[in-house]
């Protein structure tokens, strides 16, 4: 026999998060997203991420609810505790817009 440490079912763990791990978290979604779509993945397939139960999704639809729920959180507490900042940002067209590079 062995014993291992499991959480409790109603623990709630407060982590906090920087911008540099949102950033990462956000990065993680944006590639499972890209993956999913390089796979030819319908409208559909991502629509049941948002409306099937969690245990009726295969496993790239529950990888990417779980890190969909985990920005989502991360956002709401940013937004509660008003840690967001408003900036401009210029658009191609604009008067000193520079286009993005990959350095």
């Amino acid at each position: 026999m062995i014993k291992v440490k499991e959480i409790k079912d109603d623990a709630i763990i407060q982590i906090p998060v920087s911008k540099g791990y949102y950033m990462m978290v956000k990065n993680l979604a944006f590639t499972l997203i890209n993956n999913l779509m390089q796979q030819n993945k319908s409208d559909e397939y991502f629509q049941e991420v948002l409306s099937k139960p969690y245990v009726e999704l295969d496993d790239d639809q529950r990888s990417l609810h779980t890190v969909s729920l985990l920005v989502a959180e991360i956002e709401a507490q940013a937004n509660k505790n008003q840690l967001f900042i408003e900036k401009e940002i210029l658009e191609p067209g604009d008067e000193g817009y520079i286009a993005p590079t990959v350095d």
